[in-house]
């Protein structure tokens, strides 16, 4: 899925070793002192949004610091089969969009590989046009559950054609839309998108109310950003179907996951300071942030500022003893890609920390809830999944051991950070699937390990 690559690191931290096709790393913790001013890749969520909205537009858009990883790659690529112009995505490249106001028949399937975001979306922008496209997906995305996106959007007149029970591929046939009032089943972004997306894409009001904590807003922000009429009464969404899609030219802020792991490293070391430059921090999505503080490591915002209607920052942290926590139910639509990295973490507090209902991480990229808690057992971490309940306690042990990440980035990223304790021994099956949405990590956490400055 993600290649072969392997990470190598200084080492003191990581050697890799070779078994015909496939890699894996080990991770041998050593002494770190971080020294470190970086900035991270652009934001995957943003990313994908600004691709399809700039492909929607009737114009050229230009988009700065986007993310040029494997997700935003498969979405790049589907919008050239619908008739966008996508220009390569290249790290440190800016992007041009050439879009055009419907898209164009594809002449084979469109496949996502390993994103759901792109999946998803675009299933809610295909079903408002007037041809029939065919979405598939890698293994993992297969498995990955389509129908509590593709009932509403049924409602609203689309009609779909799944080859198995309830995943890709999926043929959508679309047409003329009309409008909906929705509960979502589960608070989810991409869902949440999918509506909203169908009412840009065919002209038709949507209303949409998320139970429980609220997900993240990107979509919403973006309509706005575009010209949209969108209100939020903090129950109802609601999007009325005024103005067009204009081109842009933007810049795509870092993405605070991504972040995420560079910060949790940076709380294990040693010593030292790390500063992340132009992370954006919209408050649905820094949920994390407030965990970790809670946990007794607070990390420092600054130079807050904003683009394109997300506010941004740079973040500054250092190391960190850690204290258990309990994180709520309204809390984890927030934070949900965090948790890999927080339940690592939590395998390092004083006490026991419980994640409370969790049970959507079943169905991720992995089964990321089973593959944290065995992992952790692995390294010999204790913790347990009991319903929809993640409990790790917190220890003082080296983790040493052998990590199962079924091509999961975030389960991979999580456990490297965890390998960087001192005397940490723990080998990744597959680091190159990090390149699912954080190319360059190997570089950037050999760039703490070394205590190396570098400025963007």
């Amino acid at each position: 899925m993600a290649g072969t690559a392997g990470w190598r690191f200084p080492c003191h931290w990581v050697f890799r070793q070779s078994r015909g096709r496939h890699e894996h790393a080990w991770f041998r913790g050593g002494a770190v002192i971080v020294d470190a001013d970086l900035r991270v890749p652009g934001d995957k969520s943003l990313t994908h949004r600004m691709l399809l909205f700039a492909a929607m537009a009737a114009g050229t858009s230009r988009l700065g610091g986007a993310l040029t990883s494997f997700d935003a790659r498969s979405t790049a690529r589907i919008l050239r089969q619908l008739g966008a112009k996508v220009s390569p995505l290249v790290a440190g490249r800016d992007i041009t969009i050439q879009g055009r106001a419907r898209f164009q028949r594809p002449t084979k399937q469109l496949h996502c590989g390993n994103s759901g975001t792109a999946a998803r979306l675009l299933l809610g922008i295909l079903s408002a046009h007037e041809f029939a496209s065919t979405l598939t997906g890698d293994s993992s995305l297969r498995r990955r559950p389509m129908r509590r996106v593709t009932d509403p959007l049924a409602q609203m007149g689309a009609r779909f054609t799944f080859e198995g029970q309830d995943g890709l591929p999926v043929t959508v046939e679309g047409g003329a839309l009309e409008g909906i009032r929705y509960t979502l089943p589960v608070s989810s972004a991409q869902l949440k998108s999918a509506l909203l997306l169908a009412g840009v894409a065919g002209g038709v009001p949507v209303e949409v109310r998320e139970p429980g904590g609220r997900s993240r807003d990107h979509t919403e922000r973006m309509l706005r950003a575009f010209g949209y009429e969108i209100e939020d009464d903090g129950d109802w969404i609601r999007f009325a179907p005024t103005g067009r899609i204009e081109p842009v030219s933007q810049e795509v802020p870092g993405d605070p996951s991504s972040a995420a792991f560079l910060i949790g490293a940076t709380m294990l070391a040693e010593s030292g300071r790390l500063r992340l430059r132009g992370v954006g921090v919209n408050p649905t999505r820094t949920g994390f942030l407030r965990v970790l503080a809670r946990m007794g490591a607070p990390v420092a915002v600054e130079n807050h500022h904003e683009v394109g209607g997300e506010p941004v920052a740079d973040l500054i942290v250092g190391p960190a003893e850690l204290t258990s926590t309990e994180v709520a139910a309204a809390e984890i639509p927030g934070l949900i890609d965090e948790i890999p990295l927080l339940s690592v973490l939590a395998s390092r507090a004083d006490g026991t920390t419980v994640f409370r209902e969790v049970g959507e991480l079943r169905v991720k990229e992995s089964n990321r809830l089973a593959l944290l808690a065995s992992n952790l057992r692995a390294v010999g971490a204790q913790a347990e999944a009991h319903g929809n309940t993640l409990t790790v306690v917190g220890g003082r042990a080296m983790p040493a051991g052998r990590v199962v990440t079924a091509g999961d980035h975030r389960i991979a990223m999580a456990f490297a950070v965890l390998g960087t304790l001192p005397g940490a021994k723990v080998r990744v099956d597959d680091p190159a699937c990090a390149g699912v949405s954080y190319p360059g990590f190997d570089e950037s956490l050999r760039a703490l390990a070394a205590g190396r400055r570098r400025r963007a």
